[in-house]
């Protein structure tokens, strides 16, 4: 096996300079094949407050250059074990939604080959939909955990079928997730009705609310999550606004109450050893962050991620 090639070493470049990808790994052009990739969706035409979100690949970049290669919550050397690079940024129409859903599976399914694990950043939740088409492709109906403020399982705004608010309830109706096993983790906040709540299990989605958070150790939520998504294909799709506004004020659809990013970390940790095909990491908007507290978070969450993944090296 070849040695893989890591991060740029910070005793030799200091982290403010040299390219800016993420953890500071090497673009694929420059390793000619790797085992995971990091590539960015900078696409926010569907969201539905906010804009923003298109910049949030390089933002959630230039905040991971403090990254370091070993991570010692779970004894995991993400970069050692596997070739990891970053895969840069697709290119997608900003004004035609469904041109860019199919430019993004195009993308996916190319980047992914036959055995690439692939993260990737957003960008607004729409592209979890594309994300998902191609996971099907590999594995069938995948069990979808799901990190968010929102349900994301609305029908439509304006009449209009693909939007950051619509993506698992076009899955389930196009049968790529797993009825029996998929989950909403960090769910608060107001809804348009109780039917909401129905619909949204009816899709196949148990809830863990994140009133949960304030009476139940985080031990046994992790339980309840790995209980529930079992040894099934698992695909990790996480919205950046299920961490509190105070810990990540820039997102498009902010909501009070939300996670810390301590007990955002922990559960992503918690996923260690579990069937895991691929994630994405979404609705960072960099224009209502401040200083970097919203790309830092993101950024570790990423490298969390990785470390779990298949052959993370935890």
């Amino acid at each position: 096996m070849t040695e893989p090639i890591g991060p740029v070493d910070a005793t030799r470049v200091p982290r403010y300079g040299g390219d800016t990808t993420f953890a500071r790994l090497p673009r694929l052009s420059e390793v000619g094949d790797a085992d995971a990739l990091v590539w960015g969706v900078p696409f926010d035409t569907g969201v539905s407050y906010r804009p923003g979100a298109r910049f949030g690949p390089n933002h959630v970049r230039q905040s991971s250059r403090l990254l370091r290669p070993y991570n010692p919550a779970l004894d995991a050397e993400p970069f050692a074990v596997r070739q990891v690079a970053d895969a840069g940024d697709v290119g997608v129409n900003p004004f035609d939604i469904d041109e860019a859903i199919s430019t993004i599976e195009a993308a996916a399914r190319d980047l992914s080959g036959t055995r690439r694990t692939l993260l990737t950043v957003g960008g607004d939740h729409t592209i979890a939909l594309p994300l998902l088409r191609v996971q099907h492709e590999r594995h069938g109906p995948v069990a979808v955990l799901h990190f968010d403020a929102h349900l994301d399982t609305w029908d439509t705004y304006f009449g209009a079928p693909h939007t950051h608010g619509t993506p698992f309830r076009r899955a389930s109706e196009e049968g790529l997730i797993d009825f029996d096993h998929s989950m909403h983790v960090g769910i608060r906040g107001p809804l348009y009705s109780r039917l909401d709540l129905d619909e949204s299990e009816r899709m196949g989605f148990a809830a863990v609310h994140c009133r949960d958070f304030a009476r139940t150790p985080l031990d046994t939520i992790i339980d309840r999550i790995r209980t529930r998504l079992g040894t099934r294909p698992v695909y990790v799709s996480i919205d950046i606004d299920v961490l509190d506004p105070g810990f990540a004020p820039g997102t498009g659809t902010p909501e009070a109450g939300g996670l810390s990013s301590r007990e955002l970390l922990e559960l992503v940790r918690g996923l260690d050893g579990l069937n895991l095909v691929g994630a994405d990491l979404v609705e960072v908007a960099p224009a209502y962050d401040h200083a970097e507290i919203t790309g830092i978070a993101a950024a570790h969450v990423a490298y969390e991620l990785l470390s779990v993944l298949p052959n993370g090296g935890a």
